[in-house]
């Protein structure tokens, strides 16, 4: 073999060794996992959907203690939220599965509504301070406050129930509260429904 062949063999052979070194480190890097680069709609609004069940239970929790308080019937507030499927028969019931179906309604309905509430809590205030995340977070559930009452159930419940007793009974500043004692668990809870991609121990180190 003469010395241009062995040379020719020879440069053939170090690119083969390089191109298996590449191969090799390829191999051995671990998989580079998905994550969202941009605002995850989809993540915030599931998350949304679970916080919403904190807000929605507190919220309960403050108008049963504040109706005990007063000697009301601790679940008045749920009866009276019970006239909208119901009707008038909904302010007769003293207790019994019917009232332990409502306050499920009343905790699956701000499920619902946290969707929307956190969807927005988290596009306003991703980088803010949280002072003015609970600034947010009353002027969310104030705005709420208006639609539910004043917007929909003022003339939705007449339509289909031939009553406003929503509206008519329950006292505008207990609505109000109520929706805010809601928006603040919201923006308490908000850490909870951050999203953080997923890190193997490997790669944080």
């Amino acid at each position: 073999m003469d010395s241009a062949n062995r040379q020719q063999k020879l440069d053939e052979l170090a690119e083969l060794q390089q191109r298996v070194a590449q191969l090799q480190r390829e191999v051995e890097k671990p998989p580079k996992h998905w994550q969202a680069e941009e605002y995850y709609t989809a993540y915030y609004a599931t998350a949304g959907f679970m916080l919403g069940m904190f807000g929605a239970t507190t919220s309960l929790l403050f108008n049963v203690v504040g109706s005990a308080l007063i000697n009301q019937n601790p679940l008045r507030l749920i009866q009276i939220y019970l006239t909208f499927p119901l009707g008038e028969q909904a302010l007769e019931l003293d207790g019994g599965m019917t009232l332990v179906i409502g306050c499920c309604l009343y905790i699956a309905t701000g499920m619902v509504l946290g969707v929307p509430f956190h969807l927005l809590l988290t596009w306003a205030t991703s980088e803010s301070k949280v002072s003015y995340r609970y600034l947010v977070a009353t002027i969310l559930a104030g705005s709420m406050w208006l639609v539910h009452f004043y917007l929909i159930l003022a003339w939705l419940q007449p339509v289909l129930f031939g009553g406003n007793w929503i509206v008519e009974q329950i006292p505008w500043w207990i609505g109000l509260v109520t929706h805010l004692i809601y928006g603040w668990t919201m923006a308490l809870v908000y850490p909870l429904g951050l999203y953080v991609p997923y890190r193997r121990q490997t790669e944080q180190a």
